[in-house]
């Protein structure tokens, strides 16, 4: 249109120098990927050149550049005052009367078809020309304005974006990042509203934020406006979506996770900047549902496919849907900045060396380790109180509290999800966070030294005192080549992302019973029985299904979502998903167990593994297991998942079991489908010919195996002395079953923790010719070493 206004459909992101790099990506996508299915609403931006003629008018430029030049920002009282002064200069100052009159000109054009222009709302948002950058973070540091209407309204809410290039934050983080004050202008975006105060919205990132996985889309969503969630008023729902299913066009949910969702941001009656939009409460009933639908997750994982194939890197994307057409918008996207510029050849794992008290827990922000005193900051007014080092404890944080994060050890927070402004912060800073806790102002008192450690999976924790921890670093371009496959132990889906990076060649032992007992925490019969159970048992299990259509959706959606995020996270590589193998009184301890779980003098020889699948009294449980296997390798596609059979007494039960398990989809070769069987009893490796036949191979047991050749029960600490998985007698059913293995061509490998404990044992297995070792993450590279280092000396 004119040097000060130009449309979306006119702009790229060889534009950023004028409209900044939010603007220019908005434009980027409305001309380039309207046609790809990426919905993004339209409007216009202001300058950069416009804004620069704005400060020059009146001497508003030198009068800035005085108050801004020697400013100390390390003094938050003096940054502060300095920058509330400059704001309300840019507010007050009138916009130079030929930019006003192409911004009226402009909305004109764009409430032009519409009925009732007044009623018509817009969002007002800030683009710095050095935002949005691969190498820096703006985001988050201007305001931006929602459900602004009428044009006079429109140009306030202009001048106080302008304003806002000189919040304290913004002062402070081009201080820090060297970039000069004036060097960095302002662009207004002038965008029509997407409904979603009535409908949905959120953040999505096309890698996991923790891990650095880059072949999930993870989505955050809540109700209303997506400030809440980006403010971190709100604990959102997030899920985590396979890009390699999106592509193909199948079923692509790895994760799902209800949020709490207590707020909403919803349209208020005023249609001015500071009075258009209020919080408001969500119905109870609404917050234990799911915001949005999968079909409306996949579909934004593929608008977001569409975006980073576009621009080539990690993005950082928000979204909205409208209540009242029920579609899908892209709102903004930008290069996501801090996992994607990690180096990829170095692990760092962070590691308590200690147990402690847990005070309070959240999400983990970050996988580190942070340790200080308490600092509870209830407002901006107290930052002279915060010293390098402190814990930051608060509600809440917003970008005005920036300047103190920065000298935070870890910041712990009541509200907020992983795509919360406190988590964005603490990523690109470097520290961990635990956010959404509920509780940790009350919690945490003011001065306690506290440990807040992310280093556990998806929940973060803050334990009482300072713990020992360290940080383990491993450069993977300098591992030696290991004698024989390295495999991990993994029961925990929430980590596999985060394991997936350790050296490995895939896992031989994923447990089945910890993805059952983390994500479900019900026994599969009550879910089954759910209609006939008594009324508290009944309204228990109903609190926690209530985001899902059944019972038994709940059981097979939850144990395919374990399933998938492990077998997601090693792809190609195989992932070896043993069948549940909880004894009676582990089953016992589940909700509703006790109803159904015999009493066992010593469950750990009883009712367990193959026996228990084909009985009569499991089998419709069982059978849920199946249908959550085939599930995650049929449909999804995610066919290197293999099922390991465990606790089979007979060859009798090897043949029902195989049988069972076709029944239930699951046959031997169909698909490329491998049934490996734990060889755990002695059972097992004296009629090793016999157990080959139905299966396609070995997994070694050798806690079992040693308990079950020696006689002895491995919990009993007075006959633990005698527990070794050494002892020739043991050492002859491995070397039976290793033998029985290869003779047959079959695969053979060991998952229990004997090679890890004992180096000589690991070598001994490497001779005997086993094919793979499947060790926990926290021993992996050392015993990955040794063995190197034992070929290496026999070789020389």
């Amino acid at each position: 249109m004119t040097k000060n206004i130009l449309w979306f459909t006119e702009i790229g992101m060889n534009d950023v120098a004028q409209v900044g790099g939010k603007n220019a990506s908005l434009g980027e996508m409305v001309s380039n990927l309207s046609d790809a299915g990426v919905s993004v609403p339209g409007g216009f931006a202001t300058t950069a050149d416009a804004y620069r003629d704005f400060l020059l008018a009146d001497g508003l430029y030198d009068r800035i550049r005085s108050a801004v030049g020697e400013l100390d920002v390390t003094d938050v009282a003096e940054l502060a005052r300095v920058g509330a002064n400059v704001r309300e200069w840019i507010e007050e100052q009138p916009l130079p009367s030929a930019f006003e009159a192409d911004i009226r000109t402009a909305y004109d054009a764009l409430v032009g078809g519409d009925p009732d222009p007044e009623s018509v709302s817009w969002a007002v948002r800030s683009s710095a020309t050095a935002e949005d950058l691969p190498d820096a973070s703006f985001a988050g540091q201007q305001e931006t304005f929602l459900n602004i209407s009428g044009i006079d309204n429109i140009l306030a809410a202009i001048r106080s974006v302008f304003a806002s290039l000189y919040n304290d934050r913004a002062i402070a983080y081009r201080v820090h990042h060297g970039f000069d004050h004036h060097d960095v202008a302002l662009s207004a975006g002038i965008q029509r509203m997407v409904r979603s105060d009535v409908g949905a919205s959120g953040v999505l990132f096309t890698v996991d934020t923790e891990s650095g996985f880059d072949r999930a889309v993870f989505v955050t969503s809540s109700y209303g406006l997506g400030e809440a969630v980006v403010q971190g008023a709100v604990n959102p729902d997030e899920f985590y979506a396979y890009k390699p299913a999106l592509r193909e066009g199948r079923p692509a949910i790895l994760k799902r996770s209800v949020g709490e969702k207590a707020l909403k941001m919803v349209y208020a009656d005023g249609r001015s900047a500071g009075v258009s939009t209020v919080f408001t409460d969500v119905p109870v009933a609404d917050r234990a549902q799911f915001s949005i639908t999968d079909a409306e997750v996949e579909e934004l994982g593929r608008q977001a496919l569409v975006i980073e194939d576009h621009y080539g890197r990690p993005m950082d994307i928000e979204w909205g849907k409208d209540g009242v057409d029920g579609k899908l918008y892209i709102l903004q996207a930008r290069p996501e900045t801090v996992v994607s510029r990690t180096d990829g050849n170095v692990t760092r794992r962070f590691v308590l060396e200690e147990s402690g008290t847990a005070i309070t827990s959240g999400r983990a922000i970050g996988q580190k380790i942070g340790a200080g005193p308490v600092r509870v900051m209830t407002s901006l007014a107290q930052m002279n109180q915060f010293h390098e080092g402190d814990v930051l404890v608060a509600d809440m944080t917003d970008p005005d509290w920036e300047p103190i994060m920065k000298r935070a050890s870890a910041i712990v927070t009541n509200r907020g999800g992983r795509t919360c402004h406190a988590a964005i912060i603490a990523r690109e800073l470097g520290i961990p966070a635990v956010v959404g806790t509920g509780d940790a102002t009350i919690s945490l008192a003011d001065g306690r030294d506290v440990t807040v450690s992310c280093a556990e999976g998806d929940n973060g924790f803050v334990y009482d005192g300072i713990l020992r921890f360290d940080e383990v670093i491993t450069k993977l371009d300098e591992m030696p080549v290991s004698p024989t496959k390295i495999m991990l132990n993994v029961g925990t889906p929430d980590q596999a992302f985060a394991f997936s990076k350790l050296p490995n060649k895939g896992v031989g032992l994923a447990r089945l019973e910890f993805v059952i007992n983390r994500q479900i925490g019900i026994h599969p019969r009550a879910l089954l029985d759910f209609d006939t159970l008594e009324p508290a048992l009944h309204d228990e299990i109903a609190e926690r299904i209530a985001a899902y259509p059944s019972p038994r959706d709940y059981f097979v959606q939850r144990v395919a979502e374990g399933i998938s995020m492990i077998g997601a996270a090693f792809a190609p590589e195989p992932v070896i998903v043993r069948l549940s193998d909880f004894k009676s009184n582990e089953y016992a301890n589940l909700i509703g167990g006790d109803l159904y779980e015999p009493h066992e003098e010593n469950p750990m020889i009883g009712y367990r593994g193959a026996s228990r699948y084909i009985s009569k009294d499991f089998r419709d449980c069982f059978d849920m297991e199946c249908e959550a296997l085939k599930f995650v390798r049929d449909e999804m596609g995610l066919t290197n998942v293999e099922i390991m059979v465990p606790f089979v007494r007979t060859v009798g039960e090897a043949h029902a079991v195989i049988e069972l398990l076709a029944e239930n989809g699951l046959r031997r070769g169909e698909n490329g489908l491998r049934v490996i069987m734990m060889c755990e009893l002695p059972s097992n490796a004296v009629l090793a010919d016999e157990f080959l036949e139905h299966f396609d191979g070995f997994s070694i047991g050798s806690n079992d195996m040693t308990q079950l050749t020696l006689g002895l029960d491995r919990d009993s600490s007075l006959v633990a002395a005698t527990f070794d998985e050494r002892d020739p007698a043991v050492l002859k059913m491995l070397s039976m079953a290793i033998t029985a293995c290869r003779k047959a061509g079959k695969y053979v490998g060991i998952c229990g923790q004997g090679p890890s404990d004992h180096p000589d044992l690991a070598e001994w297995l490497v001779e005997q010719g086993i094919e793979s070792m499947s060790l926990n993450p926290d021993t992996v590279v050392e015993t990955w070493l040794r063995l190197a280092q034992a070929e290496a000396k026999i070789a020389g």
